[in-house]
């Protein structure tokens, strides 16, 4: 009986530490535009989160980029085993980046970036078939990346600097499949906690091999977030609960996956442009979940993600002085194998549609806008590590989600 309170807070865990069902690629206008293709195209302030060598090789003094992109999705869930259907009901989450960079001198620039790449949320209904698993979560995530550029020479520039992430969870779900009070409400739990951070860097290559083409490497590390002393409150308990559950904290260290991105981008002529980036997330980090609690107990919840790869393309013609126009595709590969498809995370792999422009103002101002239509493949899926009264309860259906990201920035530049 224990084990089953104490791993409640396992799927909130899982969520604040990587929210692998809702990392959508999202920092920046221009190159979301492009299938989010950056790591080799270097033309605003958003190469500092792109490629933090690539900023030396910008044109202008200072480069300034900020915008946002509100996060609009879809989960459905049926299982016709046992004729069920459900539909989450997804707070709309809205991301936001803001970039600068200075040159410093002729071969030194500076960078900042601040940036959400985890914040979405889910709630399902109440008690729904799932709500053992999860009722619904709420997260944020702030990234805060200074950065350093030295172009070496005309061709090779590198750069890099520390990162910073502060996050905050709140989490909700059903004690387990039947436990109630003595009025017939479902016992259920809420976790949360805020300030969590965790430190990592990032660095990055630019190198022009001829005037047309530029190849780009990035690299983030991997960063452990350490929740401690988060809080854990327990409601419509039945007075034969068998765990002291006052003032109950947890403690947990949470690995954030390193990141590995090459790219091309090649000018064809003076209005067209094409960019290739190749992903690899080293998701393999996420082995499972130790959770300890301090009333002494302790959970351990395997999670098993593999690496996995995204492949974007990217495409930009300048149509005239005034407009820019974009588009892009890319394929993301899911981390999730077979037997760990929580409803908490419902990610499969993707095909992600892009598009969208730029309206230059003036010379120095121009308003961006872009659009994300993210489609994940249908599949029938399971998470069978739920354990009630020493047994595993395998608990899915047939997953059917897609997500729509309208985005507006804007960038300056003198």
């Amino acid at each position: 009986m224990k084990k089953i309170y104490i791993s409640m807070a396992v799927a909130l865990l899982s969520a604040c530490a990587y929210a692998g069902g809702y990392r959508v690629a999202l920092q920046g206008q221009k190159q979301l535009a492009m299938g989010h293709a950056g790591v080799a195209v270097i033309n605003s302030a958003e190469s500092v989160f792109f490629n933090p060598g690539g900023i030396s090789f910008l044109e202008k003094k200072v480069t300034i980029s900020a915008g946002v992109s509100p996060v609009i999705s879809n989960i459905h869930l049926q299982n016709s085993q046992y004729g069920w259907v459900e539909k989450a009901d997804n707070p709309v989450a809205t991301p936001f980046n803001v970039y600068a960079a200075v040159k410093v001198n002729d071969w030194m620039s500076a960078g900042i970036a601040v940036y959400t790449p985890y914040g979405s949320g889910v709630e399902y209904p109440k008690d729904w078939e799932g709500s053992h698993l999860v009722n619904n979560i709420e997260l944020q995530a702030i990234y805060i990346q200074p950065t350093l550029s030295f172009k070496i020479n005309d061709k090779l520039s590198i750069g890099g600097g520390p990162i910073l992430a502060i996050g905050s969870v709140n989490f909700n779900r059903n004690i387990d499949r039947a436990i109630t009070d003595a009025d017939g409400n479902r016992s259920n739990v809420s976790i949360e906690d805020s300030g969590v951070t965790a430190w990592g860097y990032s660095v990055g290559l630019a190198f022009r091999a001829t005037d047309d083409l530029t190849l780009g490497f990035s690299y983030k590390s991997e960063m452990k977030m350490k929740a401690k002393d988060g809080k854990a409150e327990f409601r419509n308990l039945p007075s034969t609960y068998p765990l002291n559950t006052d003032n109950t904290t947890f403690n947990a260290t949470l690995p954030l996956p390193a990141e590995l991105a090459v790219g091309a981008a090649y000018t064809i002529n003076e209005k067209w442009m094409v960019a290739f980036d190749y992903n690899r997330v080293y998701w393999n980090a996420y082995e499972a979940l130790d959770v300890t609690f301090s009333n002494g107990q302790e959970s351990h919840n395997p999670r098993n993600y593999k690496n996995s790869s995204v492949y974007r393309f990217g495409l930009q013609y300048i149509a005239s002085e005034r407009f820019t126009i974009r588009g892009g595709y890319y394929y993301d590969e899911s981390p999730v194998q077979a037997g760990y498809f929580a409803p908490e995370t419902p990610r499969n792999d993707s095909n992600n549609f892009t598009g969208g422009l730029s309206f230059n103002v003036s010379e120095r101002f121009a308003i961006d806008a872009a659009f994300l239509y993210i489609h994940f493949d249908e599949i029938d899926a399971t998470y069978d590590h739920y354990q009630e009264n020493g047994k595993n309860v395998p608990f899915g259906g047939t997953y059917k989600n897609n997500a729509f990201v309208p985005s507006l920035g804007v960038s300056y530049a003198f």
